[in-house]
């Protein structure tokens, strides 16, 4: 229970950090913004023929009396829909990484540098790096929309999809979230991809109190991108100080109030 407090607490003080320094969460917004404007075009387009794809979906319904056909398909509508949502707030995050890889490398560095000094970097070379990043976002996307089918095939159930599912899916989604947050900072340190879910799954409670929040306070309309460069400063701080652990000690200095 006390890592999944810390956890929250690592969220808090990333949102605590871009608040002292306002230019770099106006920074951190640029990429997220763009991103957002995409995404919700998507999302907007999906809405708009939502019940067709519904009606495609149950051509088993087409004979069954009106009221029971229109639950059935109204039904599907609404898990698509939310499969949607939940993939678009997972990818959210790994899609505005690697658009924003310049912005939010310069804010990890100077979240980073308040809390001690950056590390040495591993010496791979830019292009690499975001190679690297682009195939994580992959997997993890892919990974993600699998948790999304069986999440929706889930939700018919009843009862159990419309109160368990959603729980479960917040902490899949929050799992990967935090994977995605701390990608940089770990990176920086040349710890791969299969190494940083295995760094995970050791702190596990802990990743669930830092990701879970993070996929709450996403679903919040414009959560994600008002919360994006503080997520960001949340998870350079929970992987410097927890996760890549012991090569790099605790370290409270982002609790002060150096500038960066």
């Amino acid at each position: 229970m006390r890592d999944l407090v810390d956890g929250i607490r690592y969220f808090l003080r990333g949102m605590g950090w871009v608040a002292r320094r306002p230019r770099q969460w106006l920074f951190g917004l640029i990429p997220a913004l763009i991103v957002l404007v995409v995404y919700v075009v998507a999302l907007v387009v999906l809405a708009r023929y939502d019940w067709d794809l519904a009606k495609a979906m149950s051509p088993f319904a087409d004979h069954w009396s009106k009221g029971l056909r229109d639950a059935t398909r109204g039904l599907i509508a609404v898990l698509v829909f939310g499969a949607a949502v939940m993939i678009a707030v997972v990818t959210f995050t790994a899609v505005t990484l690697i658009v924003g890889d310049p912005f939010y490398e310069s804010l990890s560095e100077r979240v980073e540098e308040s809390a001690g000094g950056v590390p040495p970097e591993a010496r791979v070379s830019l292009l690499r790096q975001l190679a690297r990043a682009i195939v994580d976002a992959i997997i993890v996307g892919s990974v993600t929309a699998l948790f999304a089918v069986l999440f929706f095939a889930l939700g018919f159930i009843p009862a159990i999809g419309q109160t368990v599912v959603p729980v479960v899916a917040a902490f899949v989604s929050g799992y990967f979230l935090t994977f995605e947050l701390t990608s940089i900072a770990l990176e920086r340190r040349g710890v791969r991809r299969r190494e940083r879910f295995a760094l995970l799954r050791r702190d596990k409670w802990l990743v669930l109190g830092f990701g879970v929040t993070v996929f709450v306070v996403f679903l919040i309309p414009l959560g994600a991108v008002l919360t994006m460069p503080g997520a960001v400063a949340g998870g350079t701080l929970l992987a410097r100080e927890r996760l890549a652990r012991p090569a790099i000690p605790p370290d409270q200095g982002a609790l002060t109030g150096n500038t960066a």
